[in-house]
């Protein structure tokens, strides 16, 4: 009863953090969309593509069940699935996430969680693991990513939130207020410590 439960949890909370994810990219030009929005590139639409490709090597090789999306080998990884490539569509790669999802579910919902699976790419002696252990694992990356998205979509035009029936509307005086009192206390600190 315990693993049915920690299952339905589990699994309940990777399709919340998918939604919200990609309800990141609602509204957005596709150069916003695009656009690289740190030093190192990270961006919208790219972290939507690596999420993919990390859940689809996941519940997909990891337990014998090949994603049918066409993946480059692991060991041949170059980055790309980083950011989007010119000629890549936001529809193709949101796709390619969705299509993804349908194959991720029918790995953890036909597999008992003691399933065992293999993770070449994790250094011995965890590279023999189970469906429980991916799952959690592939919840870390999600919940990671969707909060870079987060960030990011914050300092594009402020909209924050986990989706979007929760959004506010954007006080701009309040948030600056805020700010200004969390600059001020920073500033504080800084001059107690020196």
């Amino acid at each position: 009863m315990i693993d049915e439960f920690a299952k339905h949890t589990l699994h309940g909370r990777l399709r919340r953090d998918r939604e919200a994810l990609l309800w990141k990219l609602d509204g957005l030009s596709e150069y916003d969309a695009r656009r690289p929005l740190t030093p190192t590139g990270t961006n919208l639409l790219g972290l939507v593509k690596h999420v993919a490709t990390v859940e689809a090597r996941y519940f997909g090789e990891v337990f014998g069940r090949p994603s049918p999306e066409p993946l480059c080998r692991w060991q041949d990884s170059d980055g790309s699935d980083r950011w989007a490539a010119a000629d890549e569509t936001r529809d193709q790669i949101t796709g390619f996430y969705r299509r993804t999802w349908q194959h991720s579910d029918a790995t953890i919902n036909e597999l008992p969680l003691d399933a065992p699976g293999h993770v070449p790419w994790w250094p011995q002696p965890w590279s023999d693991t189970n469906l429980f252990a991916v799952i959690v694992h592939v919840l870390g990356e999600s919940v990671r990513h969707t909060g870079h998205a987060d960030i990011l979509r914050e300092g594009l035009d402020g909209r924050t939130g986990l989706r979007a029936e929760h959004e506010e509307q954007i006080d701009e005086e309040a948030r600056a207020a805020h700010r200004a009192r969390i600059e001020q206390a920073a500033r504080s600190a800084a001059t107690l410590k020196s």
